[in-house]
């Protein structure tokens, strides 16, 4: 499937996880949405423009199994999480549960806000070898104090690509009242995701990754019940009646959707094309795509491990088409990262995460055995 991507042939490319990279009939799509917005930029603004969106949230319901009414469209999965932290009414000794694997724009948000006002912000250590999701839960729930007022936490990590039972978290934390914020920024397109029976209050993440929309394309999903108090980074027209630009009758009672997408220029064509994109991977039968990456990644994982002689940081099935692998302490991942890249022409991250260096391949559709061969035959040479 490598040709229907608008990769460079030359890179041996295995770092989707990071921008992830779009089809060629998708991006077409997306160029057409731009070219109709230049063709008549006040037709396409003024007129067009809140029912095209809400098209395009209709099918994005349907991927996600929600009531449409309960996404709007963020940039991306940080401003996602932006949008709740700076909504969410905290006060001082309120303690936000997170964990190590964080990622670390998101680490900056929740800092940000919980120095404003004085909260604490409470990290559960989770060690790897990671512990079975039995075990994982308990572990982190430990840290559950009667001053916990929101839990964030990733569904899938960043750093050590590991996927997070999430499931069970929100429903202890839906019992005690407790409000749950999602990082799912790697989810959509790599896992299957039901929003309705998850039960998160908050969960956000990103259509330009995995499901290989256009960049600048991600969702933020508010459950009804704290729509009211949720609010948009930048308030614009959304918010009441105007006329001749004179801003009248401010009110909250706006539906939240509507509050948060009307927000005057704004080049919609990324969120717009995310329906193509869902439309792309039903066409070439996406499960089985992901089956086939999920196997070269851990294919990656065992080759690696006997190369180095370390041991994995989790099983198989805690992660998907993306997998953390150790490299050795001895690794300068700054030089190996350059020698990969400049050398071999791969592009893979290398990352660390409490001391340990680890090597992330991700796999998508366009990638082939051939890639993991040729990742292979370069450690081979650069790990001595």
């Amino acid at each position: 499937m490598r040709d229907l991507f608008l990769i460079d042939p030359s890179v041996t490319f295995l770092n989707h996880g990071s921008f992830g990279a779009c089809p060629a009939e998708v991006f077409a799509v997306y160029q057409d949405w731009q070219r109709q917005l230049e063709w008549q930029p006040v037709e396409f603004i003024a007129r067009r423009s809140e029912s095209l969106l809400g098209e395009a949230r209709e099918a994005i319901g349907a991927y996600l199994c929600t009531d449409p009414a309960n996404l709007i469209f963020v940039p991306n999965a940080t401003h996602g999480v932006n949008v709740v932290a700076r909504s969410l009414q905290l006060q001082a000794g309120d303690q936000i549960l997170t964990t190590d694997h964080e990622y670390g724009a998101c680490e900056y948000t929740w800092t940000f806000t919980a120095q404003r006002v004085g909260a604490e912000i409470v990290r559960q250590h989770i060690p790897l070898p990671l512990p079975d999701p039995a075990e994982f839960v308990e572990l982190f729930w430990s840290k559950v104090t009667p001053r916990t007022r929101v839990i964030f936490i990733s569904h899938i990590t960043s750093v050590t690509a590991l996927i997070f039972p999430i499931a069970e978290i929100c429903a202890r934390a839906r019992a005690r009242g407790i409000i749950t914020v999602i990082d799912g920024a790697h989810v959509p397109g790599h896992l299957p995701l039901n929003l309705d029976e998850l039960g998160a209050d908050f969960y956000t993440g990103n259509f330009h990754k995995w499901l290989c929309a256009p960049k600048g394309a991600a969702f933020l999903y508010v459950a009804p019940q704290y729509q009211a108090i949720t609010h948009p980074l930048v308030i614009s027209w959304g918010y009441g009646s105007h006329t001749s630009g004179l801003f009248l009758n401010y009110s909250e009672s706006e539906p939240f959707m509507r509050r948060a997408q009307i927000q005057g220029t704004q080049d919609l064509a990324a969120y717009l094309s995310v329906p193509a994109a869902i439309a792309f991977q039903t066409k070439h039968a996406w499960p089985e795509i992901r089956a086939r990456c999920h196997a070269l990644a851990v294919e990656s994982q065992t080759a690696i491990d006997q190369l180095t002689g370390l041991a994995p940081i989790a099983p198989p099935s805690a992660f998907g088409q993306m997998i953390a692998i150790r490299l050795p302490a001895s690794v300068d991942p700054i030089d190996l990262k350059a020698r990969l890249y400049d050398e071999y022409r791969i592009e893979i991250p290398i990352t660390g995460w409490n001391g340990l260096h680890l090597i992330r391949p991700s796999y998508q559709a366009y990638n082939t055995h051939d890639d993991l061969t040729r990742l292979l035959t370069a450690l081979t040479v650069l790990l001595q």
